[in-house]
């Protein structure tokens, strides 16, 4: 969430929007599982997921848009401090990974699909980096809640880096959940609360909702 002058942000817009009339067959090659729909066992079941790929502003609209994702509170995650700001983090001498907490019905979407999700809508082999937002607090990243967790994130970034699905080797750092902080008020559904006030919503973040939407046409809520 850099604060980026109007013509940056111009032509960031034109690359997304290059970006979004092109299909890599490359990220097809690896197959995600979908959800079991063992009704009878996983009733009522709700798991959790904690993702970081980059300014949650961004991130969270795509969530948010998923059949079966019940909730997405943006935050931050692995760091090495209490109750963190927005600056602090900003800083990039916390620690902390902007993130996602995402609670969903693994009857109607699986782990393996947001997995997927996560991967083909950011750039997951730069380093504490997502285009323009540069820091640590950018990096991107899979804090697992169990070892079936633990066991798909590690096998399909294998499996991804193995196909040739990126052209540079996958930097998603893979470990244990520890922490996570809610960010401050205005930081939540900002794009839907923010969409016709901040021009960064309509340059940035809309392009790449519109290619998501696109792209997991079949995973959308109606």
């Amino acid at each position: 969430m850099s604060k980026l002058l109007l013509p940056v942000l111009l032509i960031t817009l034109s690359t997304f929007a290059a970006c979004a009339q092109k299909k890599d067959p490359k990220l097809d090659a690896v197959k995600f599982a979908g959800p079991e729909n063992k009704k009878s066992t996983m009733e009522n079941k709700k798991d959790t997921a904690t993702l970081a790929n980059g300014c949650f502003w961004c991130t969270e609209a795509i969530f948010q848009d998923i059949k079966g994702v019940e909730t997405v509170i943006s935050g931050y995650t692995d760091g090495n401090t209490k109750n963190p700001t927005y600056e602090e983090v900003s800083s990039g001498n916390t620690g902390f990974a902007e993130a996602l907490q995402i609670v969903y019905d693994p009857s109607v979407v699986s782990f393996d699909e947001l997995l997927e999700i996560f991967w083909k809508t950011h750039d997951p082999t730069t380093l504490n980096r997502q285009g323009n937002d540069v820091g640590t607090q950018y990096r991107s990243g899979v804090y697992y809640h169990d070892e079936n967790q633990k066991e798909k994130a590690e096998y399909y970034k294998t499996s991804l880096d193995k196909s040739g699905a990126f052209d540079n080797p996958i930097v998603t750092e893979i470990k244990p959940f520890n922490e996570f902080y809610a960010a401050e008020d205005y930081h939540q559904s900002y794009f839907n609360n923010n969409e016709n006030k901040n021009p960064y919503c309509k340059i940035v973040i809309r392009p790449k909702v519109d290619k998501f939407r696109i792209a997991f046409k079949d995973k959308l809520k109606k």
